[in-house]
């Protein structure tokens, strides 16, 4: 109907009229309580952000000379991370001269990656930033 014939029927029923598609060919309208309509829309935004979950970002340090077991403690962690459903930062800090040996360090982050190989895939893989070499993990989608 035309826009005048759908503002008198709004007034009419002491309503407003809310335009619902503005862009579509013709535009299309509802008559509604402007204020119900607005509460609603808050609402329904306000149970989708509850629902929501925020993905952080964690981060496990490891260093050029690590052992096995603390190698494994921090893949635990990464573990716990991980099944929480956050993406993990694995950085691996260099200081001084041990920047000489990078090539054994990218077999320290594949490592660290086989342990969690099960639950993990890489995002990023090993890269060097600056001192620091960081590779990305996230969960495994089924």
């Amino acid at each position: 109907m035309s826009a005048r014939d759908a503002m008198k029927l709004a007034r009419e029923a002491d309503l407003d009229l809310v335009k619902i598609a503005p862009n579509a060919k013709p535009p299309v309208c509802k008559i509604v309580d402007y204020g119900k309509y607005r509460y609603e829309l808050a609402r329904r935004e306000k149970e989708a952000k509850k629902k929501q979950r925020t993905m952080e970002v964690k981060e496990i340090r490891l260093s050029p000379n690590i052992d096995v077991n603390d190698l494994n403690t921090k893949a635990n962690q990464a573990r716990k991370f991980l099944s929480k459903g956050d993406r993990v930062k694995v950085s691996l800090r260099f200081r001084g001269r041990e920047l000489a040996h990078i090539n054994y360090s990218k077999q320290i982050l594949d490592s660290f990656y086989e342990k969690l190989e099960d639950i993990a895939v890489v995002d990023k893989p090993a890269k060097m930033e600056g001192r620091t070499m960081v590779m990305f993990l996230s969960e495994k989608r089924q």
